[in-house]
């Protein structure tokens, strides 16, 4: 009885399945959230923070502008309870912060903004060899010509380049660099890429921020900064030939999203590596060659950045309001929302995420039907008090998207049929006070693990073909309950009978063999 018991919980349990909403913080407390890292993303980063403040005054977001460099640097000292980077984290910084979850935040590009009086608009025509030959000192006035040949009819002037670069570590010098070395073999062995580089000549400057100021009070300068920063400031911008070799491309929203068209089928789980990602020189004769993801970086245990639970909630649902809600706002700053394939990277990771073990989701979801299950909860057995818990995490690891067709199965189990029965509605009152106690530890393997993460979906293929026969139920209390009886034995023989047997029948035959 004990056996079929716990087969039955793991069995109906993965039915658990839901996409819960996530309730917002508890009003009655105030929050700060501390962040910091990439200038990148800092005007849109800045317009979340005042528009989720209109919307949640009780929760503060605090966020340094320091760098992709400096934003890694206080993630690894857990000083922040979240960063954000330009740049995925090297296997090294990984190393010094693991169990890091990178989210996709928004699509941006960087830009060559320039100041040459004499040609004050938009729409100098460059490829990538020539930008790498200004940087390297090899292109050293605006009339060379290699410069004049892609730009027939401008009057160039006669005047020295000055390059205006980073003097920070920084995540947009990560993504130039990442360009220009794609570009040009002689960029890639003199200087390759990385959030900070040996420039040979120039002016430094701190930010972007501290890199347009620079180039805007420098005449005949030219320099890189992301998108938001030319247009709010009014500075004049190349137009950079695309990876085809076919058309010089304006960055917009358009160019930037085609830039991004097929990048989601080839990224990773937020919880693996992603170091070597990158959108630069991406095909396409429309698409703009130095676009770029940037990312939030969470712990996925908030155990060590965030006090309470509840401090942890406010995290989790400011990130989420982040990809969600708050993509509206991205376009109006040049930036491009992120499509839901990508969204879903962070979404789903977001339901993994645990304070000292305990899930931030589960203690804090809203359920499908309005009604807050606990967003103060403090142990499993209040997470399990409400028949709508939160999302199967296990599954959804195993699978890698909660939108799997396995995931989606569990869930309209669940819905369809559980909880349209009084004592499937019991049961899983019951069973999400045990689940939720062990369910983030496993599911936080699987996303380590690839290995293990293969294993569970093997476990537990033969158990979702099981379960396809509660699909005959027509919704009736007595047809729910024969069938659930049939499956609990179906899967007490698959793993309990069955290997006992085999176990049993082992021991014997080594006996004999004695």
């Amino acid at each position: 009885a004990m056996a079929a018991a716990i087969t039955a919980a793991i069995a109906v349990g993965l039915a658990a399945a839901a996409h819960a909403q996530l309730a917002a913080p508890d009003a009655s407390m105030s929050f700060s959230i501390d962040a910091a890292g990439a200038t990148f993303p800092f005007p849109l980063i800045d317009k979340w923070r005042v528009e989720y403040a209109r919307e949640h005054p009780n929760v503060s977001l605090n966020y340094q502008s320091i760098g992709s460099g400096g934003g890694i640097t206080q993630h690894i000292e857990r000083t922040v309870n979240f960063a954000a980077t330009d740049a995925p984290m090297s296997s090294g910084e990984a190393e010094l912060a693991p169990n890091t979850l990178h989210i996709p935040e928004t699509l941006g590009a960087v830009v060559v903004a320039y100041n040459i009086p004499s040609v004050p608009d938009s729409g100098l025509q460059l490829d990538g060899q020539t930008v790498a030959m200004i940087f390297l000192g090899e292109i050293e006035r605006w009339d060379d010509e290699r410069i004049a040949a892609q730009n027939p009819g401008v009057a160039l002037p006669d005047e020295a380049i000055v390059p205006i670069q980073r003097s920070d570590g920084s995540g947009t010098t990560f993504v130039f660099t990442d360009y220009l070395s794609g570009s040009s073999a002689d960029f890639e062995e003199r200087i390759g890429k990385g959030k900070s580089v040996p420039w040979p000549g120039g002016v430094s400057s701190s930010g972007n921020e501290g890199v347009a100021g620079t180039i805007r009070t420098t005449p005949h300068s030219v320099g890189y900064v992301e998108l938001a920063y030319a247009f709010q400031t009014g500075m004049a911008y190349a137009h950079i030939e695309n990876a085809d070799g076919t058309a010089y491309v304006e960055p917009t929203i358009a160019s930037i999203r085609a830039a991004s068209a097929g990048a989601a089928a080839s990224l990773p789980l937020a919880a693996e590596s992603w170091e070597g990602v990158s959108i630069v020189n991406a095909p396409g004769e429309n698409s703009y060659p130095i676009s770029s993801l940037t990312y939030l970086l969470l712990y996925s245990d908030l155990g060590g950045v965030a006090d309470s639970i509840d401090e942890a909630h406010a995290i989790v649902h400011i990130v989420h309001w982040m990809l969600t809600s708050g993509q509206v706002h991205s376009e109006p700053l040049l930036y491009v929302p992120l499509p839901e394939e990508i969204t879903r990277i962070g979404t789903d990771a977001l339901q993994f995420v645990t304070h000292n073990g305990m899930s931030v989701w589960a203690a804090a979801a809203e359920s499908p039907y309005g009604e807050t299950t606990s967003s103060q909860a403090t142990g499993a057995e209040d997470r399990g008090a409400s028949m709508e818990g939160g999302g199967c995490l296990i599954a959804t690891a195993a699978y890698g998207t909660e939108m799997a067709p396995q995931v989606q199965a569990l869930r309209e189990l669940r819905d369809g049929r559980l909880l349209g029965t009084e004592s499937g509605s019991a049961f899983m009152a019951a069973f999400n006070a045990a689940y939720y106690s062990f369910s983030p530890a496993v599911a936080d393997l699987e996303r380590q693990s690839p290995e293990i993460r293969g294993l569970v979906r093997a476990l537990i293929t033969p158990m979702l073909h099981s379960l396809s026969i509660m699909s005959l139920s027509d919704g009736g209390e007595a047809g729910t309950l024969a069938l659930g009886s049939l499956v609990i034995a179906l899967n007490a023989g698959m793993y309990v009978a069955a290997p006992a047997a085999a176990a049993s029948w082992a021991w014997r035959r080594s006996r004999r063999g004695v």
